[in-house]
């Protein structure tokens, strides 16, 4: 917790959905001063009277913080401007309030994707959206199901930056008895993990909807652990980030959970769903459907092997049925185990 005789640590969070309000409600609980923005007035208004979002987060209770549709309230003083928008509008969103945000404040990025069009991770979007040195962008991620940590359960999690003071200055900002943040400098890794493991998680639940069981699911989650480090590595990623909370841990919690958007969406279209009606089905963002095409993009400009996101997105955009996926990923040429494979 902030040392009560020191002041608290100013926060504007921008996005009021799950996560956003998840990780607001994290930083509040350690000490901070928060404000968090979003687009709907009576959401800001419940959050700041009664202390609950009961659209996104029913049942919880928020701590103290400041709810408000006025970005230049939410961002005025603020040292840490947390950023928790889907990927896909976040330059669009970041560029209108780049004259809003403080000259030294922190940066952070709880976003999981990439930009169709650009093939930019989020990171990249926030540097040219807000003119901001890389320096000052620090990206969150680890397996952290919003609505486990809103209900205070503890967990883990990355708290990636070029630069090793401003990770520590977020990871402080956001450590209290239930949230544990670790630091690492490897930027690229831990976004590339966070982006493609929600890829992976459309396909393990494609198979779940399917009927398919255990062997299949544990097939297609270590197999695609492969492709996450197999393109990482060959963008610059440190190969240990991986194996760690960004990496295998998110990739396990989003794809076997019901709680994660993803693999719920990916179990509606094994159900037979099309992807319109899955995305009504699922009810919120599920970033991996969007951002498939442009992960498989990035690849493919790289000349990496994606064999599991290059299915995922012939089953949503081209009509691939999901057993011609699973059989096209099992009739693959015979090769030696390993990143290479």
């Amino acid at each position: 917790m902030t040392n009560p005789t020191t002041p608290a640590t100013r926060v504007a969070v921008l996005g009021s959905g799950s996560w956003g309000t998840t990780f607001a409600m994290v930083l509040a609980d350690a000490g901070c001063d928060v404000r968090l923005w979003g687009r709907s007035a009576d959401v800001a208004e419940e959050v700041t009277t009664q202390h609950t979002n009961a659209r996104y987060l029913p049942g919880i209770t928020l701590p103290a913080m400041t709810g408000t549709t006025d970005a230049a309230e939410a961002l005025a003083d603020a040292q840490i401007v947390v950023v928790a928008v889907p990927s896909q509008v976040a330059r669009a969103t970041l560029t209108a309030l780049r004259d809003l945000v403080e000259p030294d404040a922190v940066i952070v990025s709880l976003m999981k994707g990439v930009e169709l069009g650009t093939d930019e991770r989020m990171s990249q979007v926030i540097v040219e959206a807000l003119d901001v040195p890389l320096s000052r962008v620090a990206v969150v991620s680890g397996p952290n199901l919003a609505l486990e940590i809103a209900e205070r359960q503890p967990t883990a999690t990355v708290v990636a930056c070029i630069d090793e003071d401003a990770a520590r200055f977020v990871a402080e900002a956001c450590s209290n008895p239930y949230f544990r943040p670790y630091t690492n400098d490897d930027v690229v890794g831990v976004e590339l993990c966070g982006a493609v493991k929600n890829v992976i998680a459309l396909a393990v639940g494609m198979a779940q909807g399917r009927g398919f069981g255990s062997n299949t699911i544990a097939t297609v989650i270590t197999r695609g652990l492969v492709e996450i480090t197999r393109l990482g590595l060959e963008l610059g990623a440190d190969a240990a980030t991986f194996s760690g909370l960004a990496g295998m841990g998110d990739l396990v919690a989003t794809c076997t959970s019901p709680l994660s958007r993803n693999n719920t969406l990916g179990r509606h279209i094994g159900e037979g769903m099309s992807l319109e009606e899955a995305v009504t089905a699922t009810g919120t963002t599920a970033e991996g459907a969007k951002s498939c095409r442009s992960v498989l993009d990035l690849a493919s400009k790289h000349g990496v092997d994606v064999p599991i996101t290059s299915g995922v997105v012939s089953v949503l955009y081209d009509g691939l049925p999901v057993e011609d996926m699973a059989r096209g990923l099992l009739s693959r040429p015979q090769k030696a185990e390993g990143i290479g494979g």
